[in-house]
């Protein structure tokens, strides 16, 4: 199946440095892909001779004239520069010219640029950013990850619609499992919100499994943790902020003095085997969910083999028909729930 990706080369803070050499290796690992890079020509192709590459038929620079900085305003880059790489690409894909876009910049500005061009698909209310992190058991996705701070009951629901959905079409899973992160398992705990959620998910014909603590996350008690934003996004840099302490830990325990370095070395393997596990850079690339196209979200900082894992995201998504799957799901959950208004006043 060939797909044609849209990548917003000057986006993050590496930029073309890091997105072209990024995708040119993609495209060696992938016979099926397509890229459009789009930003700065010259830029753009200063770094495609630098990876001993050049435009050809799987390959091409669509031309920007504006780049939105990490800390702009997602309003004025929304109004402002509507000739940005990051509007550009996201204005290829409602074009129908690629299948999907990917950006590591500012992330506000993505979301309200990706919501104002494409719009949200019919019956979902918001857009969510959906992340993977790792588990004891592989991995688990996670949503919302800071899209929507508020959110109600309902928008919890879709949530839940969405990320299974996505499961489903990259993981290849009919029926992966949905957790509702909550202070407990029982169904009388939590707030008014998360208890409404609760049984709409229960009532929705999804897998759900019920209400996740937070040590379930790592446990890979589910395929999909569902909360708000608020909670999804403080999630995500708790884990990162811990993954750092641990890694810091282990450096200084290992260089504490001559035996611990001559241990350190022995261990090297284990050692290394263990920082590909919990490495985050394999599970760089939030997915926009909800929207008329295929938006990613790639991490500010990532390198060449970080951005890599974006691509493949994205041209996953594509192939699993992931768009497809969230409309088809929601206009049958939402028509049911018309049906059956019971379900959602319990």
């Amino acid at each position: 199946m060939d797909i044609t990706v849209a990548i917003d080369c000057m986006g993050g803070d590496h930029g073309p440095h890091v997105t072209i050499p990024a995708a040119v290796d993609y495209l060696r690992n992938d016979p099926e892909a397509n890229i459009i890079l789009v930003g700065i020509p010259d830029a753009i192709e200063a770094e495609l001779r630098a990876a001993n590459s050049a435009p050809g038929p799987r390959i091409r620079i669509h031309p920007a004239s504006e780049v939105v900085s990490m800390d702009e305003s997602p309003a004025l880059a929304l109004r402002g520069k509507k000739d940005s790489s990051m509007r550009v690409s996201i204005n290829l894909v409602k074009t129908g010219e690629a299948q999907a876009c990917i950006s590591a910049g500012n992330t506000g500005a993505l979301l309200a640029t990706s919501r104002f061009v494409l719009k949200t698909i019919p019956g979902v209310d918001r857009p969510a950013l959906a992340g993977i992190l790792p588990t004891m058991t592989g991995h688990t996705y996670i949503l919302d990850l800071g899209a929507n701070v508020d959110c109600t009951a309902e928008h919890l629901f879709q949530f839940g619609i969405m990320g299974s959905s996505l499961v489903s079409s990259v993981e290849n899973k009919p029926a992966p499992s949905v957790g509702l992160l909550n202070v407990g398992q029982e169904e009388i705990k939590g707030n008014e919100t998360v208890k409404h959620a609760a049984e709409l998910l229960r009532h929705s014909g999804l897998n759900f499994y019920g209400n996740v603590e937070g040590n379930d996350i790592y446990k890979g008690t589910t395929d999909i943790v569902v909360c708000d934003g608020f909670v999804g996004n403080i999630t995500l840099k708790t884990s990162e902020g811990l993954a750092q302490m641990l890694a810091t830990y282990l450096r200084e325990e290992f260089k504490r003095n001559l035996l611990t370095k001559l241990v350190g070395i022995t261990a090297m393997p284990i050692i290394n085997s263990f920082k590909h596990r919990v490495d985050h850079r394999r599970y760089n690339g939030a997915s926009f969910l909800g929207l008329r196209g295929i938006v990613i979200k790639s991490h500010g900082s990532a390198d060449k083999y970080a951005f890599g894992f974006a691509i493949k995201r994205a041209a996953d998504e594509v192939r699993g028909g992931m768009l497809r799957r969230i409309s088809e799901r929601v206009a049958e959950l939402s028509h049911h729930s018309q049906t059956s208004p019971e379900t959602l006043t319990k």
